[in-house]
């Protein structure tokens, strides 16, 4: 593996128990309330009974699992393998196991991985590009893994904001996808501000809109829409405001910039 990618990975994996008893999570909250996809990925997606959704960088699944519970058969793939091992053990935990799996592979080698599966759905949440160093190898996977009138779902922190620095309002990073990623030494993970990593190091790149469209339309993909957000999840800037439940937004009195982004493409039918 790429010495970056792999250095992610470290990270990532050190990150999985701690994320696991977070009240970001708050896995026995959503086993108990057995809650499904978000109300704004039902609008986007409509009905998925039936349906088969892969997860990519799908983290510890429980993302993924809400789409089983609303009726799709799903699979979820990560780099990570406690993440993976979690996965597994939340399926089972929620009765969703028989129509969940969940597969340890590379991202960028998802379709080897999968084959020769192909999807519905593929869906991409929140956190998930800027840990890849090509945008377009990333898009020739997800090209690979639709079938005829499948559709992508992503949502993703916005590049605009990515390349802000943390404490002000200004550039301080790349708006674009370069060669050489960006270093970051943190000991804190964005779901538990108390908890303290050894594996600090990690290594991030930015992409442009521009640059993931182009990308998905390379291999023939349809960008059905494209929506610009004025929230995230989290505050990952200390001067974003909570404005409810896993959601925070640019304080009044500043101007509104665009935080998150929801791209919607698919893979035309066969004629």
């Amino acid at each position: 593996m790429d010495p970056y990618l792999e250095a992610n990975q470290t990270n990532w994996n050190e990150r999985v128990p701690i994320h696991t008893a977070s009240e970001f999570y708050d896995v026995d909250g959503w086993l108990a309330n057995q809650r499904g996809p978000r109300p704004r990925e039902i609008e986007a997606l409509g009905d998925v009974s039936g349906l088969d959704l892969v997860h990519l960088q799908c983290h510890f699944g429980l993302d993924t699992l809400a789409f089983a519970r609303a009726g799709a058969r799903v699979t979820g793939l990560d780099f990570s393998h406690p993440a993976i091992l979690e996965a597994r053990q939340l399926a089972e935990r929620a009765g969703l196991a028989d129509r969940a799996q969940f597969v340890e592979a590379n991202v960028l080698e998802a379709a080897a991985a999968l084959a020769p599966a192909t999807f519905d759905i593929v869906y991409v949440s929140l956190g998930a590009l800027c840990w890849l160093p090509s945008v377009k190898r990333w898009a020739a996977q997800v090209a690979a893994l639709l079938r005829p009138g499948g559709r992508l779902y992503l949502h993703d922190g916005h590049p605009l904001a990515w390349a802000l620095a943390d404490d002000d309002v200004r550039i301080q990073h790349t708006y674009f996808e370069e060669r050489d990623p960006y270093v970051d030494d943190f000991d804190a993970t964005y779901a538990d501000g108390e908890a303290r990593l050894s594996n600090t190091r990690t290594y991030e790149w930015n992409h442009s809109l521009g640059e993931i469209i182009n990308a998905l339309l390379e291999p023939g993909l349809r960008i059905d829409r494209l929506t610009e957000h004025d929230w995230t999840v989290w505050q990952r800037y200390p001067w974003l405001v909570e404005i409810g439940r896993h959601q925070w937004a640019v304080p009044e009195g500043m101007p509104r910039m665009p935080l998150t982004f929801t791209l919607l493409a698919s893979r035309p039918a066969s004629v």
